[in-house]
This record gives structure tokens, C-alpha cells and sequence, in this order.
């Protein structure tokens, strides 16, 4: 199964590509979205233009989304929630099912601490997918987000096994 995992920014909007296969994890592509200063619906667009090139040519077939803490900056949190919605929307628009992650989780999941700083989140997302070389720590989180989502449909498809043989 190939994923993009997308770690929405309204300035900068990582995403990476995995490849999932019995088990075996591969690096396929990463890198980060920017926009520039001025319009935000314009800085939307931007966005949405870009991601949407990324989904058609790397083709993947889920998505993974990092979801959005509210902090104390309502209005930057607003925004990044519109940042949000373009990273959801681009991938639904592809017929990609969407799947969404808490920071926190995403953490556990790829370091196995849900509060790690940045520099472990890269250095387990290189350590994980080697031959990986993150464009900048969006595009780390980006993938760190993808191995999220491999490791739970992983996990998912394990349980369905067992369930399965249950019966």
C-alpha cells in the first residue's frame, strides 16, 4: 500500500510517501508545500494546487492527516485548521481514503514517546525508512504521519486475521 502522510502548515505543508508491503516499509518521496505571504485564499489555493500534484504523481492510495491542536493563537489555529481542510480535501477529492492522527499518537507511534521533540521524530523516521533524507522537519513529521498509519492498518489487518481464524 503506498500512503502520503501530510502534515498541514498554511506556510509549509509537509508530505511523504511510504510504501507498505508485508510488512516492509519503503521511502518513496518527500517534501514540503510553501506558500507565500499575502492572501489567504490565495495561500489555500497554492496549497491545494500543490498537493494535488503530489497526489497525482506519486499516485498513493491512502492518506494520512495529522490532526489540529487548539492553542492559544485562536487565529492561527483557525487558519491552520483551513490548511487542514485542503490537506483532507485534496486526498478525498482523489478517492483516497483519509485516515486522521493526533499529534501525540503519531509521536508514540514512530519514537514510543507521545511527547517527543522534532530531532527524535527525525531521527526515527530515518532510522525506519532508510535512505530517507526529509526535506526539513514538516516533511519528517510528514512521513513519521504515513508510518503512523502503516503500523495501524498493520495492526488492523493483523486483528482481522485473528478474528477471521476465530470463527
Amino acid at each position: 500500500m503506498r500512503i502520503i502522510g501530510i502534515d498541514p502548515g498554511l506556510r509549509r505543508l509537509g508530505w511523504g510517501v511510504i510504501e507498505a508491503e508485508s510488512g516492509r516499509l519503503r521511502h518513496v518521496a518527500n517534501g514540503v508545500c510553501v506558500t507565500g505571504a499575502g492572501d489567504l485564499a490565495l495561500r489555500l489555493l497554492q496549497l491545494h494546487d500543490a498537493l494535488s500534484e503530489v497526489v497525482a504523481r506519486f499516485a498513493p492510495e491512502a492518506a494520512a492527516v495529522e490532526q489540529t491542536f487548539v492553542n492559544r493563537d485562536g487565529a492561527g489555529t483557525l487558519k491552520l485548521g483551513q490548511a487542514r481542510g485542503v490537506a483532507m480535501l485534496v486526498p478525498a477529492r482523489a478517492g483516497l481514503p483519509v485516515a486522521e492522527y493526533a499529534p501525540n499518537a503519531v509521536k508514540k507511534a514512530v519514537v514510543g514517546v507521545g511527547h517527543a521533540d522534532k530531532r527524535q521524530v527525525d531521527h526515527m523516521v530515518r532510522l525506519q525508512l532508510p535512505g530517507a533524507v526529509p526535506e526539513g522537519a514538516d516533511a519528517a513529521d510528514a512521513l513519521a504521519i504515513a508510518l503512523c498509519h502503516a503500523f495501524h492498518a498493520q495492526s488492523a489487518a493483523r486483528l482481522a486475521v485473528a478474528v477471521g481464524g476465530a470463527r
